[in-house]
């Protein structure tokens, strides 16, 4: 599986905002399947670092990144900035208690996997979270900012993901077997169809798709945020976005003229500025018209995520501008 890069403060990546209800899903699954079996999970501090190789990628790192954080630590014997790197990657994973698992990688004999993940030089520390991968820092780091950086992953992790670590028990035996994978649940197969067809650039099937998942669970998490997004990748697909910013710039109050540019906005990743474009115009508008804007704001809030910061910003700034 090729890794793809994944900004922590940016960008809106809408697959990563899939992977992140789909993460928080499993992980809550597991968390419940492990409690209905009375069991916790639990794993020795010495499986917090684990090597990896190529065959072992996608069952010890991709597979455990809906659980927990992994830190990957390309390393190789003869890189001598490795040798004072890794020790300290080490006493932190054993430090932070289970929040995040660190896996090492000797590049030397995992070629393939160092060419997917695009290094050019080592030491190199990434993170995948929710199987999706991007890049922490390269070359020697102090101490203090390899906390810094790990308690920024962290707090991601838990707050867009919900993964909140694995449990460690120090009197565990070490290569415990994990928790077993929850079983599928009853709308897998038509979620992971509308997955592919919005993959696949075809929207219209993706949007159906997820629309007959909500037609029997109205609140269903997933097949919301995959319709929202579907919708909106649809209605940016065609847009001359030159000609659309134009007739925004020309038209502040025109509702529709507005709308148009958010959508593009957000789709290329200008959270405050797609947010703070409609709240904007809801205040220079009315009747109809705000209430388009409005109905609009909340849809994209449904793209990004209620929990996410910005979104949760605006809505009080919504709240402000319509009362």
């Amino acid at each position: 599986m090729q890794p793809r890069n994944m900004s922590m403060s940016g960008v809106v990546d809408l697959a990563a905002v899939k992977a992140a209800q789909e993460a928080k899903a499993k992980a809550e699954q597991a968390r419940a399947e492990a409690a209905r079996q009375g069991g916790t999970g639990a794993v020795s501090p010495a499986d917090l670092v684990i090597d990896v190789d190529e065959a072992g990628f996608e069952r010890d790192v991709l597979q455990r990144s809906a659980e927990v954080p992994v830190v990957i630590d390309f390393w190789a014997e003869w890189c001598q900035p490795c040798k004072q790197l890794s020790p300290v990657l080490e006493r932190l994973a054993v430090e932070y208690n289970g929040r995040f698992l660190l896996a090492k990688i000797d590049v030397d004999a995992n070629q393939m996997l160092m060419q997917q993940f695009g290094i050019q030089g080592i030491p190199a520390v990434f993170a995948v979270v929710a199987g999706q991968a991007l890049p922490l820092f390269q070359g020697a780091a102090g101490e203090q900012q390899i906390r810094e950086t790990l308690d920024q992953l962290v707090a991601v992790a838990e707050q867009r993901f919900g993964l909140t670590g694995l449990t460690v028990d120090p009197e565990a035996e070490p290569g415990g077997t994990p928790a077993a994978a929850p079983a599928e649940g009853p709308y897998d197969a038509a979620l992971n169809a509308a997955a592919q067809a919005l993959d696949a650039g075809d929207l219209d099937g993706a949007v159906r798709a997820y629309r007959n998942v909500l037609a029997d669970d109205p609140a269903h998490p997933e097949a919301k945020l995959g319709l929202a997004q579907a919708e909106l990748l649809r209605r940016v697909q065609g847009m001359d976005p030159q000609k659309v910013r134009q007739e925004a710039a020309e038209k502040p109050k025109d509702a529709e003229a507005q709308i148009a540019a958010a959508d593009l906005d957000l789709v290329g990743g200008h959270v405050e500025d797609a947010f703070g474009r409609l709240i904007d115009a809801v205040q220079r508008t009315a009747g109809d018209d705000r209430d388009a804007v409005r109905r609009r704001l909340l849809e994209l809030f449904e793209v990004v995520g209620p929990e996410d910061p910005r979104v949760v910003a605006a809505r009080r700034a919504l709240a402000r501008a319509l009362f």
